[in-house]
């Protein structure tokens, strides 16, 4: 491979591998009208199953960002990948609620350091002027996932047993890590002596003080509380309020989550364009994130409308929270020495993991006890406006972090 293509490459790389996971994920939620045939699970059962993996995913997104840091992205990402593969097998066996709760939760420990590692290597391998779309373009692969669940799922349904879904999915994810292992290379490795200028190292828990950390957290918190409702649910919501089959989700539920690798992709592309076109590195980020804000509100009109606009609101939506996750996740290499990108991301991706686990268990309680889903979406259309202002008031104006050790560690901690 050449120098040039290499950190390309490695992008490709981490979007398969995000693209499993959201495949993985994605699994349990699309194969749910089957497994119920042999495992009775109620809605608020269901919720407690999505609550299970996204606890131990928020935990594990922020020690695995920590992990990530201490021991580098080649050996992490291939034990998170690992882990989670196994983990995806392991429902496969499940007779009961109780071997998939365990399922899931060991699950959600797994991909709990993949979008770390995604940032990492980012922020090894690219200039700020291409990382956004090298974010873009790795948020996409959750899209991917997304949208080969469906017809994949479907495929394997009209074929045989819901547990070989499992088995499959798991089969991916460990041929992935050790492909990486074999192939992935960080700079230090290719040039041993480094860059002059060490970069500054925050403590963690300096990190846990800071205004703009605590800011990115809650903004994170709100949005994917929304984006893990519409992911989850939207599969259940199809069969419930819409009267789908296993055949009709096949057909139709890939098409939100297609958009959301456009909104992704676009995302990434438009705030690096800005960049290059020499706007500022606030301008470039702030600007796009609040355009991608905007379009969430279009759930709030799909509980009134036909089954075919509301597939296009939900399209809408999906492609303006994807866009919004890509350039949010982009931040931390944008204003963080490397030593501290994962422990950041890490922290930001705890955020939202948390605020999914919560609201999907209140969505689950609410819907058992007669809300329906006009309310939810109602309360899901508008988090994202929330989210931004709390973005907009915490982050100050963003900058490059400076090679200035010292300084760079005081202005990082003070701000």
């Amino acid at each position: 491979m050449r120098s040039v293509s290499r950190p390309w490459f490695f992008i490709a790389l981490v979007t398969v591998a995000i693209g499993i996971s959201y495949f993985d994920r994605q699994a349990l939620p699309v194969a749910i009208s089957a497994i119920q045939r042999n495992i009775p699970i109620s809605n608020a059962q269901f919720a407690l199953l999505q609550a299970a993996f996204l606890a131990t995913y928020a935990l594990l997104y922020a020690g695995g960002g920590k992990f990530l840091d201490t021991v580098g992205t080649k050996v992490g990402f291939a034990v998170s990948m690992t882990w989670w593969s196994v983990a995806c097998a392991l429902h496969g066996f499940a007779h009961g609620l109780g071997l998939l709760v365990l399922a899931r939760l060991l699950l959600g420990m797994g991909e709990g350091a993949a979008f770390p590692a995604a940032t990492r290597v980012i922020a090894e391998w690219l200039p700020a002027t291409e990382r956004a779309t090298a974010m873009g373009i790795i948020n996409a692969g959750t899209a991917l996932g997304s949208v080969l669940a469906p017809p994949l799922i479907g495929l394997i349904l009209l074929l045989g047993s819901w547990r070989y879904i499992f088995f499959f999915a798991a089969s991916l994810g460990l041929a992935w890590a050790a492909c990486w292992l074999v192939i992935y290379r960080q700079p230090a490795e290719l040039a041993p002596h480094g860059i002059a200028g060490a970069v500054a190292t925050i403590p963690w828990l300096h990190l846990l003080s800071s205004r703009r950390v605590l800011g990115l957290v809650g903004a994170k918190f709100l949005s994917d509380s929304a984006w893990f409702f519409c992911l989850f649910w939207l599969p259940k919501y199809l069969y419930d309020a819409r009267g789908f089959d296993v055949k009709q989700v096949s057909y139709f539920a890939w098409i939100p989550y297609a958009a959301s690798g456009l909104g992704s992709f676009a995302g990434g592309w438009f705030s690096s364009r800005l960049l290059r076109q020499g706007h500022s590195l606030n301008f470039s980020r702030k600007l796009p994130l609040g355009l991608s804000a905007a379009l969430m509100p279009a759930v709030i009109l799909v509980p009134h409308v036909s089954v075919s606009f509301a597939l296009l609101l939900f399209s809408i939506a999906f492609f303006g929270q994807q866009s919004w996750s890509g350039l949010i996740m982009t931040l931390p290499t944008d204003v963080f020495p490397l030593t501290s990108v994962g422990s950041v991301a890490g922290l930001i991706g705890f955020g939202g993991a948390m605020g999914g686990a919560i609201f999907n268990l209140a969505a689950g309680q609410l819907l058992t006890y007669g809300a329906g889903y006009g309310t939810l979406f109602a309360v899901v259309g508008s988090l994202h406006a929330v989210a931004f202002a709390i973005l907009l008031l915490t982050s100050g104006a963003l900058h490059p972090p400076a090679t200035n050790k010292f300084h760079e560690r005081e202005r990082l901690v003070s701000s």
